[in-house]
C-alpha cells in the first residue's frame, strides 16, 4: 500500500468533530442567478504568508501510482462533501462559515483568514459547487506546504549528530527507532543514543527497534545524566566511523525549565566533542495536541535551535490541520509524518498529497 493510501485511509478517519458540513453550507442560501458564471476563474495573487526562515529546498519524492478504490474521505472531506452538489454565490456569509470550518479543523485564525481570502480571489460573487471548492482548498493548503516540504538533510560529516526532542508522549523514541531503520536499510551506518534514563521502557523500546535494524543501542543505567550518555555515544560514534548519530531525550514539558535546561545543558555537553553538533534537531510534535503544538515549536526553539518537524499520530485525529498552520507560521522543514505503529507508517511529507488527502480529494 502507498503512502498516501495510508493518509487518505488513516487521516482523521475516526473524527466526527466537524462532522459533514460544507456540502450543506453550499446548499444554503438563496439561489444564484442563472447568468452568473461558474466559479473557474483564475484566483489573483494570493495574500502572502509571513516570510519563512531561508532554507535550501529538497526534491521530494513523488508518491506511488494508486490504483485502490477511493477511500473514505478525511476530516475535510466530510465536511465539504463528495459527489454533485448545488452551487451557491460565494459571498461574506459563505466565507465566514468556510473561515469557522477551517478554526475547528485546527488550521488556526491567521490561516484560516488568509486561506479563505485566498480562494475568494477570483471566485467572490460566483456560483461554486463543493468539488471546486474542496479543489480550491486543495491547492491553497499545498501552496502554503510546498516551501517545508524537505526531507532531513544528510551531510558528508561522520557522525551526524540527530538530537530528537518533543514533550512527553510525542512519539520521539518511535520515530527514532523508524529513521533508524529506514537509514540502515538506505545503507548508512546508525548509532543511537537511549538518552531518556529516566524511563526504563524507552530504553528497553529502543533496544527493540536496535535489535530488528541491527542498530547498536547505547544506554546508561536508569536516572543517569543524559548529557554525559550524549558525550560518550558521541565519542564511540566518531571512533567507529559511524555515519548518523541518534540521540534520543527524556519528554520535556514546555513549561518546566528545569527541564528545557536539561536539555540546553545536552546540546552544550555534545559541543566539546563536536563544535558543529547537533547537526539536525528534530522536534517531534503529536498532531493530537492541536494548537498546543505552536506553542512547543516557539519554546523548543528558543532552547535546541530545531532544524526541523516530525509531525506523529495523523492517524485517527481531528486537529491534522494544526500543520498547515505550522508551516504558515515558522516555515520550518518538515521531514516525515506519521500515520500508525509500522516502520512504513512513517513517511516523507509531500504536500500535494497531504493537502489532498485532508480535504478528501483525489490523488
Amino acid at each position: 500500500m502507498s503512502f498516501f493510501k495510508k493518509l487518505k485511509d488513516r487521516l482523521f478517519r475516526s473524527s466526527d468533530k466537524i462532522g459533514e458540513g460544507l456540502d450543506a453550507l453550499v446548499g444554503e442560501g438563496d439561489a444564484a442567478p442563472d447568468d452568473l458564471s461558474p466559479a473557474n476563474a483564475a484566483p489573483a495573487a494570493p495574500v502572502p504568508a509571513p516570510a519563512p526562515e531561508a532554507a535550501d529546498r529538497r526534491p521530494v519524492a513523488a508518491p506511488e501510482t494508486m490504483a485502490e478504490p477511493v477511500a473514505k474521505p478525511g476530516l475535510l472531506g466530510r465536511m465539504l462533501g463528495r459527489g454533485d452538489a448545488p452551487r451557491r454565490v460565494l459571498d461574506d456569509a459563505m466565507l465566514e462559515s468556510l473561515e469557522e470550518l477551517l478554526i475547528q479543523a485546527d488550521m488556526g485564525v491567521d490561516t484560516a483568514v488568509r486561506v479563505t481570502a485566498n480562494i475568494a480571489e477570483g471566485r467572490f460573487g460566483k456560483r461554486i459547487s463543493t468539488p471546486e471548492l474542496r479543489d480550491a482548498l486543495a491547492a491553497e493548503v499545498a501552496r502554503i506546504m510546498t516551501p517545508v516540504a524537505r526531507p532531513m538533510p544528510l551531510y558528508p560529516t561522520k557522525p551526524q549528530v540527530v538530537l530528537v526532542v518533543g514533550v512527553n508522549g510525542s512519539g520521539k523514541t518511535t520515530t527514532i527507532g523508524k529513521l533508524a531503520s529506514q537509514f540502515k536499510a538506505a545503507g548508512k551506518s546508525v548509532v543511537i543514543a537511549a538518552g531518556d534514563t529516566f524511563r526504563a521502557a524507552a530504553v528497553e523500546q529502543l533496544q527493540i527497534w536496535g535489535t530488528r535494524a541491527g542498530v547498536p543501542v547505547l544506554t546508561a543505567p536508569e536516572g543517569s545524566d543524559p548529557a554525559s550518555l550524549a558525550f560518550d555515544a558521541l565519542t564511540k560514534a566518531q571512533a567507529d566511523g559511524a555515519d548518523l548519530l541518534l540521540i534520543d531525550t527524556a519528554g520535556r514539558l514546555q513549561n518546566r525549565q528545569d527541564l528545557m535546561e536539561e536539555l540546553a545543558k545536552i546540546v552544550r555537553v555534545i559541543r566539546k566533542v563536536d563544535a558543529t553538533a547537533p547537526h539536525n534537531t528534530l522536534l517531534v510534535l503529536d498532531a493530537t495536541t492541536g494548537q498546543n503544538a505552536l506553542l512547543q515549536v516557539e519554546i523548543f526553539r528558543k532552547i535546541a535551535d530545531v532544524s526541523g518537524l516530525v509531525m506523529t499520530k495523523l492517524d485517527g485525529t481531528a486537529k491534522g490541520g494544526v500543520l498547515v498552520a505550522l508551516a504558515d507560521k515558522f516555515g520550518l522543514p518538515i521531514h516525515a509524518i506519521g500515520v500508525g505503529e509500522q516502520i512504513d507508517d512513517l513517511g516523507p511529507f509531500d504536500p500535494d498529497d497531504f493537502a489532498r488527502a485532508l480535504v478528501g480529494a483525489e490523488a
